[in-house]
């Protein structure tokens, strides 16, 4: 059996399906986090810390260097790391970090916004692979392996039983959202499971970002994609909130021919670029031709592949 502390290169396991508010003495309930997902790797003398595509990731967040010292054995957690803002995770505050590599930049900006890790699993306590325990189990362990939080490192917390009151008070704050997992769920990685279910209030989608249309007054309308049995459909445009360095790097993109047999209504004078990049679109809800109604751009994200985004499962 390969020993995942010692290749560290853990894909980890997703959310299989989304749904409504619910109640079962089944499910545990916790926060969503408006973060990126990452594996931290901690050891007596040293902390790793990988994003869903293995990229170490301690160069963009340094202030998170020391998180080894809150643990108390060798472990791997599975976490969000997010940037907390105005009392709220931040996406596009985290994000943006992920794509800096200037040091002084990357500096200034865990002085103003640092970022913050929070584990919600366990994978590996002491010195074994703790995957097949049930999540309950997995819970008790990551307790343990745990010995002091503070602003920089924390454990998610969880409810039992009370799924809709948990989600109407994520609604109130105006959070993302609640996610319900099954107490005697095992740890599958890189499979998407129904043990998690995904209950949302703020909506949003990750595509592929297939080109531009240009728009007047230094506007630029977003081309949205997604996957579908391989195969890349057209999803659309987003035109607000696409500026500064992320609509740059777009621009920068290879540009090639249109990759649709026929150009969708509303893009003849589309620039097409190659489909490397992903983006996150939030909206208040979809309509029934599947569409979405106010969408905005949130931002990039490095975190996901083109190829993970996949209709209707995010």
């Amino acid at each position: 059996m390969t020993d995942i502390w010692e290749t560290k290169s853990i894909k980890p396991m997703l959310i299989g399906s989304e749904g409504e508010p619910f109640d079962s003495d089944e499910y545990i309930y916790e926060l969503k986090f408006d973060g990126e997902r990452c594996i931290a790797y901690l050891d007596s003398d040293k902390t790793v810390l990988k994003n869903k595509r293995n990229i170490l990731m301690l160069p963009k967040v340094p202030e998170l260097t020391d998180i080894h010292k809150n643990a108390g054995v060798r472990c791997i957690l599975d976490g969000e790391l997010a940037v907390i803002k105005d009392g709220k995770p931040d996406f596009f505050e985290i994000q943006k970090r992920s794509m800096m590599s200037n040091p002084v930049k990357i500096n200034m900006a865990v002085k103003k916004y640092p970022a913050c890790f929070t584990a919600f699993d366990i994978l590996y306590f002491e010195d074994r692979q703790v995957t097949d325990l049930p999540l309950t189990e997995r819970k008790e362990l990551l307790q343990k392996a745990v010995k002091s939080e503070d602003s920089r490192f924390a454990v998610s917390r969880f409810i039992e039983k009370n799924g809709i009151a948990f989600y109407n008070l994520a609604k109130q704050q105006e959070l993302e959202g609640i996610v319900a997992k099954r107490k005697n769920s095992r740890y599958y990685f890189d499979k998407r499971t129904n043990d998690w279910i995904k209950i949302k209030y703020l909506q949003d989608d990750d595509f592929v970002v297939l080109g531009y249309v240009p728009k007047e007054n230094s506007m630029n309308s977003i081309i949205l994609g997604q996957y579908q049995n391989g195969q890349l459909v057209y999803k659309g445009h987003v035109t607000l909130g696409v500026g500064g360095e992320p609509f740059r790097r777009i621009r920068d993109l290879s540009k090639i021919d249109c990759p649709f047999f026929d150009i969708p209504k509303g893009n003849e004078n589309a620039v097409w670029v190659k489909p490397e990049l992903v983006c996150t679109v939030k909206y208040m809800m979809k309509t029934e031709s599947g569409g979405m109604r106010q969408p905005v751009f949130k931002g990039l994200r490095d975190d996901k592949s083109p190829e993970e985004c996949i209709d209707n499962i995010t």
